[in-house]
């Protein structure tokens, strides 16, 4: 038999105390609504259809739609929290929180966890079915929190560990948005005088008569290049950076660009940085949950966003599912450095590895925030450098010539 599809009713009822509650449900009809509200102990006043039809119907454009962000899924996590902490039921934390959040997407997917959870489903199981907005370490956490009767205080850790990953995604941007801005700048004001200022000169040029340096004939070979190619080099970088959305955490392209990020002159340090502050802080935060150890090294791995520590991550789970300590192939892998090998060793002997792990994590933090600064100092002179031996470089091309009919003249 067809199952029967789900769709969305609006409905007003009342509770026993004679309050009024307005809402969203999701059921196959307007009865089924109505019946699971008097299972829930209210009295429905009204049920009608929540989808959008005719003028009112919403426009989606496939990758143009309000996006989920981490900060999103972090203020979700610590409101949450606090409500439960307070001594509000799952339901009645997840109706408040879909009526609050102001990410409509995020709203959608909060309304059909809660549909879910209405049903008997665990609020874990609920969010796996949303794995592209519910990373897996939240997941895990979740469950071990309503497995422990900790729920709350999961939620608290998952919101403390979202929020220093959204502070760290910041750093970063913050870093490489100078260079990369004034290196687009560059590109651009480049190709204007390639299109538009050169083919004048070239003009002039050759009204002029005579032998062209070399540098100069060069220019306006390119130049003449690009006025024919510039469209389908933009159809191509269209193209490409449609591509490269789609496939950039394919795992053949990982283990390619990966390691090669550990390796760069000038980012690979703070890269390396990165992936073990996030290692560092997941693994703390799903061991201080009650994750077992194996499960929350196969997630953390994943987590540190590099396929070099996600490997040497599976390398350790290999060796402590043999019964070896967690620190002993921690000191054989090139990817971690002695420091941390030592502070983590220090943290298994004393039964206190989830606060050596945070004190790691935060090393780390203020070891990325360092080295962005140095990095943000150090790229500023060198992209002014770069801008200037470019653009006065095409002009003193272009200016050659003149200089030669000068000699010529005198």
């Amino acid at each position: 038999m067809a199952a029967t599809a789900t769709k969305s009713f609006n409905f007003i009822a009342r509770d026993a105390s004679g309050n009024t509650v307005k809402d969203v449900m999701a059921g196959s009809s307007e009865q089924a609504v109505a019946t699971r509200l008097r299972e829930r102990g209210l009295t429905p006043v009204s049920v009608t259809d929540a989808t959008p039809t005719g003028m009112n119907m919403e426009i989606k454009i496939p990758g143009m739609g309000e996006k989920i962000s981490l900060k999103d899924v972090a203020v979700m996590s610590r409101q949450l929290a606090t409500m439960i902490n307070s001594g509000l039921s799952l339901l009645r934390a997840l109706m408040i929180l879909v009526e609050q959040t102001e990410n409509k997407a995020l709203a959608a997917i909060l309304t059909e966890v809660r549909s879910e959870v209405e049903t008997g489903r665990s609020f874990s199981s609920a969010l796996a079915k949303h794995p592209k907005v519910f990373p897996p370490i939240m997941i895990n956490m979740v469950k071990a929190g309503e497995v422990g009767g900790f729920l709350d205080k999961a939620l608290i850790s998952l919101a403390e560990n979202f929020e220093k990953e959204v502070a760290l995604r910041g750093k970063i941007k913050s870093a490489m948005a100078y260079p990369i801005v004034v290196f687009a700048i560059a590109i651009i004001a480049a190709t204007a005088m390639l299109l538009f200022i050169i083919p004048v000169f070239g003009n002039m040029f050759s009204e002029m008569g005579g032998e062209l340096p070399a540098p100069t004939r060069f220019l306006m070979s390119l130049s003449d290049f690009l006025k024919v190619a510039i469209i389908p080099i933009i159809l191509l970088l269209i193209v490409f950076a449609w591509w490269w959305r789609g496939h950039k955490n394919d795992r053949k392209i990982r283990e390619f660009l990966d390691p090669i990020k550990l390796k760069m002159p000038v980012f690979g340090n703070l890269n390396k940085k990165i992936a073990l502050s996030r290692f560092s802080r997941n693994l703390s935060a799903m061991l201080a949950a009650g994750v077992p150890i194996l499960q929350a090294l196969d997630i953390v791995g994943e987590a540190s966003g590099n396929v070099v520590v996600e490997q040497a991550s599976q390398e350790i789970m290999d060796a402590v599912r043999k019964g070896r300590s967690i620190t002993a192939p921690l000191q054989a892998s090139p990817v971690f450095p002695p420091m941390m090998a030592q502070m983590m060793a220090v943290g298994e002997d004393t039964g206190a590895l989830d606060d050596m792990l945070e004190k790691i994590a935060d090393f780390y933090d203020q070891e990325i925030e360092s080295t962005t600064e140095q990095l943000t100092s150090l790229i500023e002179p060198i992209m002014i450098l770069f801008v200037g031996i470019m653009i006065g470089g095409m002009v003193i091309t272009m200016y050659l010539p003149m200089f030669s009919i000068y000699d010529q003249i005198s």
